[in-house]
């Protein structure tokens, strides 16, 4: 019986370490590679890590508190009262305040914020709204209701605070007073504009804890035994159409949509990752995504035209990369319907006819990502509270007027080195770093 306890003990002594090393640590520095600007909106990184909102969501698809401890409806959600978390402080040690987050929200939409009115009264924000704001707590977890203290959006209250950008490497520092807790790192290193390429080679060889690989990469980054932290499809890749001068036509946008080839860029622009649809919202999150059909009818989209040859038309994208590539080939697409499309960079002097986007899902909640995704599109109309029959007419009303054609969700996906510990992914396919350790860490 002693020798059977002694073993016992042994063995538990021998289990110590090995337990201690699942356990987070607090220190060290994570490193970081992107090909893009981590303060772009929506979905940068860095706003993610220095700005928090009023409220955010979780994977139960429900807004919880954040800034805002609590909220309250009346007149039939015209109008919301939200009450700010106290003993709040910005990075510069700036209390927050609801005057201050009154005026973040101001400038983060003006015209097109979901509400016509914001208010500070005491420690409360009210918002009133012309119309029903029934998703409001919902909208307000988005990345573009994140706030900040001052009008470049660097000052926060966020697990993380900006300490410098200097060579192509932005680094923020622990935010040791956040009212969430400390962050388990020391500090995050971002090095921006990397390609794919070299972020993988730097993670091969240590120099980076967590890269980026695109959905179109998937397959390539699993044969290469990377350990992939991948999300749902939660990235809509659409395309936008303007309703001004000839496209003004509407057969003529009806004769776009009918064209484009939604299988061969899901084949061969991204590799069969994610899901083909026509549909704003994913399969998994409605159910009725096959209502709306996905097949090319060129036939049909040459009908609509009428023989017309439309004037040249501009098809902005991403410079480089796979959305060119995916451009090209939606080029390819109208010239077969009867359209010439030149393909240009995003972001030119003259706005383009067409554009190449992906509009990110904001929320699991059909009906809050739903009006996040019609107010990303520029319609400005809450979605009601009704039944799923009730969000497939709100679609179908807004998808018939043909200035955004739905193409492809695609997942976000990120390769992570062996010293990282306990990351996850948002539900919006975010990398929650505030949450990760390192092993190695002192």
């Amino acid at each position: 019986m002693l020798r059977q306890v002694a073993i016992s003990c042994l063995l538990a002594t021998m289990a110590l370490p090995a337990a201690a090393r699942t356990r987070p640590h607090y220190g060290g520095t994570l490193r970081v590679e992107i090909e893009g600007d981590p303060w772009q909106r929506p979905g940068g990184l860095a706003r993610r890590l220095m700005l928090d909102g009023l409220t955010r969501m979780e994977a139960d698809g429900v807004a919880h508190p954040a800034l805002a401890v609590s909220w309250k409806p009346e007149n039939q959600d015209h109008r919301w009262t939200f009450r700010l978390r106290s003993d709040v402080h910005f990075h510069d040690d700036a209390p927050l305040t609801a005057a201050a987050v009154v005026t973040a929200l101001n400038a983060a939409c003006g015209a097109t914020c979901p509400w016509s009115a914001i208010h500070a009264i005491g420690s409360s924000i009210i918002f009133t709204g012309d119309s029903p704001m029934p998703n409001l707590p919902a909208l307000l977890a988005g990345d573009e209701y994140l706030i900040a203290n001052d009008p470049g959006g660097n000052i926060g209250t966020g697990p993380f605070q900006l300490n410098g950008f200097n060579n192509a490497v932005l680094t923020l520092s622990a935010n040791d007073n956040c009212w969430q807790g400390r962050p388990f790192v020391d500090a995050i290193e971002i090095h921006v504009h990397r390609s794919i390429r070299d972020q993988w080679l730097d993670l091969s060889v240590g120099r980076a804890d967590l890269v980026e690989v695109p959905a179109e990469q998937l397959r390539k980054a699993h044969e290469q035994r990377l350990t992939v932290l991948q999300s749902p499809p939660v990235l809509l890749l659409s395309l936008s159409v303007s309703c001004s001068g000839v496209l003004g036509n509407p057969d003529l946008r009806a004769a776009i949509a009918l064209a484009v080839d939604r299988g061969a860029l899901s084949n061969v622009i991204f590799q069969k990752q994610g899901e083909v649809t026509a549909s704003l919202l994913p399969s998994a999150l409605t159910g009725y995504s096959f209502l709306f059909p996905t097949e090319r009818d060129l036939n049909k989209s040459h009908e609509k035209h009428g023989g017309l040859t439309p004037p040249p038309l501009t098809l902005a994208a991403e410079d480089g990369g796979t959305m060119q590539l995916a451009a090209q080939r939606l080029a390819l697409n109208l010239h077969e319907a009867g359209f010439n499309v030149r393909v240009v960079a995003a972001g030119g002097a003259q706005p383009a006819d067409l554009a190449l986007r992906t509009l990110p899902l904001a929320s699991n909640q059909p009906r809050a990502a739903l009006e996040s995704i019609l107010r990303g599109a520029g319609l400005q109309t809450p979605v009601p509270e009704q039944p799923p029959a009730g969000l497939l007419q709100v679609e179908r009303n807004f998808l018939d007027a043909h200035t955004l054609i739905p193409l492809l969700y695609l997942p976000r996906a990120y390769a992570v080195g062996g010293r990282v510990r306990d990351l996850r992914l948002s539900t919006d396919g975010a990398p929650l770093l505030a949450e990760a350790s390192l092993q190695d860490a002192p």
